[in-house]
């Protein structure tokens, strides 16, 4: 016979309620009873009757996650934490991707409203807040990234203007001054790019140096192409920049590669900073100095936001604003000119 609720609560000498907070992820469950209760569940061998709870419940077991490219390696690790931390709740992740596309956007939100998938976590890059607000109405819906959509969805990010300061002020540190920023995004809605120049800015102001436009540099996309494109055009335009700081680590690789083909010494001549702590960084050559979100934070903050939604639709909670931790990775690429 399998074990049931009451079976593991008494091998974990806790509430049956207990157990099911743990089992479905929602409610407040310390860290320690949490590991007790699993260590139960996994002793007897628990498992959920997921069609049973799902029916009486009116739910699906399935959830959603939009994302605007499977490729991306920021998005593609993403979305591994978040199917690991899925599993965890019983939950089968929907994944689809919009490449950034309103009208993609604006489909799969939609499609919400049939109630194909219980929730949905959306990197949204391309509708405005309104047209988020006005769209997803019928299930609970999780943003990632900076856009945000008030009084609609609660969004979880790291603070983009905080990484991005703290970015340019390293290179400000090492004695750079016409520092280069590569990824301005004036086509898009999803504020990254917004805020992460205002970062770049910030910083810049605050060591008494004006910003420059001719340094700069808007792109179409994230990706390397687009950042050894930019970096082509500023050394082509006898613009030299002693310092770069991409938005994304792909723009960053993109800029490395094109510095190494003009024979520039990366960091003698060129600091090259990133944005995302990608697996890819830490084996450039030389090693990607990075801003680092905790992407697994992210990915366990932003289930837990949609199993409060979903598991306590009644709950008056405002929508949360909820802000991850990062931390800046300094490697060879940045480090002071010998």
């Amino acid at each position: 016979m399998s074990s049931r609720l009451k079976d593991v609560a008494a091998r974990a000498g806790v509430s049956i309620r207990t157990v099911s907070n743990v089992v479905s992820g929602t409610g407040s469950v310390a860290e320690e009873t949490r590991a007790r209760v699993q260590a139960a569940l996994d002793e007897l061998g628990y498992r959920p009757n997921l069609a049973a709870r799902n029916l009486r419940g009116g739910r699906t077991g399935l959830i959603g996650l939009v994302i605007p490219e499977l490729h991306s390696p920021y998005f593609g690790e993403l979305a591994g934490l978040i199917v690991q931390a899925a599993q965890q709740r019983s939950w089968t992740v929907v994944i689809d991707q919009t490449f950034g596309d309103g009208e993609a956007e604006r489909r799969l939100l939609e499609g919400t409203g049939g109630r194909v998938v219980d929730g949905l976590i959306i990197s949204p890059w391309s509708l405005r807040p309104e047209e988020l607000t006005a769209r997803a109405r019928d299930v609970p819906v999780v943003l990632l990234g900076e856009q945000r959509a008030p009084g609609l969805a609660d969004r979880v990010a790291v603070d983009s203007v905080l990484a991005a300061d703290e970015a340019t002020t390293h290179l400000l540190e090492t004695g750079r001054r016409r520092i280069a920023a590569i990824g301005l995004q004036p086509h898009l809605h999803n504020e990254t790019a917004r805020q992460r120049l205002e970062g770049y800015h910030r910083a810049l102001r605050r060591a008494g140096l004006s910003p420059d436009v001719t340094l700069q540099r808007p792109v179409r996309a994230l990706h390397r192409e687009d950042g050894a494109r930019a970096m082509t055009e500023l050394l082509d335009s006898g613009t030299r920049p002693d310092a770069v700081f991409a938005f994304s680590d792909e723009l960053a690789l993109g800029a490395l590669h094109v510095a190494h083909r003009r024979g520039l010494r990366v960091p003698d001549d060129l600091a090259v900073v990133g944005f995302d702590g990608i697996e890819d960084a830490r084996y450039a050559c030389p090693p990607l100095t990075t801003v680092v979100p905790d992407k697994k934070q992210i990915a366990e903050r932003a289930l837990q936001c949609l199993a409060d939604r979903v598991y306590s639709p009644a709950a008056s909670v405002p929508p949360l604003d909820v802000v991850v931790p990062h931390r800046l990775e300094i490697r060879d690429s940045s480090r002071p000119a010998g």
